[in-house]
């Protein structure tokens, strides 16, 4: 068995599936590596998890003009060397098999495979492509989506529709009033209702919320990840029906599978995790997010399980609590059939299997 090599990075979206999969690989007892960046979050979370870690320099790739492409061709070229001699050390073409998720950071890294031969497996999130990815997969071997859609932006040949990997306590059945958040039990008889505007919260959701709070409370048990930068200002709320946190950690899962009603952005990895779930939920896109690909995501959970996708402008104007009610007394409509849901169940394993045969 080759030593897997992940890499991929930028934000929690490309490392959390990594280290879901590194997580598995361990249990194979399969020797493991990480090539990332020197400062954005996978330098802190994969060195956590006990994992040996390259750190490597690259530059942002931008689509329109920039004075800093120029710089950041620099840097590219730079951890394109540096890449190239950690795979070159750990064994090249033989020994090494990379797996990107990835982000920036993975551009230097495929092509130094392509430079050494060293086969190259890449992992999509979103329902739509990165530029990274895109780059990155002239030169991979294999090319693994989470969204059947996401085919049409690989070449045909090396398209795997793999689902996204979801951690195992995603499937776990959980009992409402053994769930904590801030040190507090779930003992409401009122329906929970979780909003997540995700880790750093959302401006745009907090204050539709905070216009409706005390309505909220009498007629639900709220759990509300506000980000730390809100934190402090919505402390002023928290009761026995509301519970405002900066951010929401291993009690996830369980808030995802007890919640009644779930209002939450719309990044690949929540969505998946609900879908995976099966659990309908109203998503809020995030407007500005690269090729709206929050808005496809959410749609995939839409015609899968007939979610409710929610657009920001409209957002701002409806009645949140006449939408929550439309909401849970409305009958789902499905328009697709259930192929995501399914890959979602199995992706984790089916990953770890395809790395396995290497």
């Amino acid at each position: 068995m080759k030593k897997v090599i992940f890499t991929g990075g930028g934000s929690g979206g490309h490392v959390i599936p990594a280290l879901t999969l590194i997580n598995e690989l361990k249990k194979h007892k399969v020797k493991i590596a990480y090539i990332g960046s020197e400062k954005a979050i996978e330098s802190e979370l994969v060195p956590k998890n006990k994992i040996e870690y390259y750190a490597i320099k690259t530059g942002k790739l931008r689509r329109y003009f920039s004075w800093q492409n120029f710089t950041d061709i620099f840097r590219l070229s730079i951890g394109i060397i540096q890449a190239f001699i950690i795979l070159l050390k750990e064994g090249g073409k033989k020994n090494v098999l990379v797996f990107s998720t990835g982000g920036y950071i993975s551009v230097p890294v495929a092509i130094a495979c392509k430079l050494l031969g060293v086969d190259l497996y890449i992992h999509e999130q979103t329902s739509r492509v990165g530029l990274a990815n895109k780059i990155a997969s002239r030169f991979a071997r294999k090319v693994f989506i989470s969204f059947e859609q996401s085919k049409d932006f690989f070449p045909s040949s090396k398209v795997i529709h793999s689902g996204y990997p979801i951690r195992e306590e995603f499937f776990k059945s959980y009992i409402r009033s053994d769930i904590t958040v801030k040190g507090r039990a779930l003992q409401s008889k009122l329906p929970l209702l979780f909003i997540t505007g995700g880790g750093n919260g959302s401006l745009l959701i907090n204050q539709k919320i905070e216009s409706v709070i005390d309505e909220l409370k009498r007629n639900y048990q709220v759990v509300h990840q506000v980000g730390a930068q809100f934190a402090q200002h919505f402390e002023q709320y928290n009761d026995e029906n509301y519970i405002s946190t900066d951010f929401i950690g291993p009690e996830m899962a369980a808030l995802f599978n007890c919640a009644d009603v779930i209002i939450s952005r719309s990044g690949a990895g929540t969505v998946a995790e609900l879908m995976a779930m099966r659990k309908r939920s109203i998503f809020i896109p995030l407007k500005i997010a690269q090729k709206n690909e929050q808005f496809h995501n959410a749609m995939a959970a839409k015609n899968a399980l007939g979610s409710w996708v929610i657009e920001e402008d409209h957002f701002k104007e409806i009645e949140l609590l006449s939408t929550l009610k439309d909401f849970c007394e409305s009958t789902p409509e499905v328009t697709s059939e259930q192929g995501d849901l399914e890959s979602f169940s199995r992706a984790r394993q089916f990953l770890v299997d395809q790395i396995l045969r290497t």
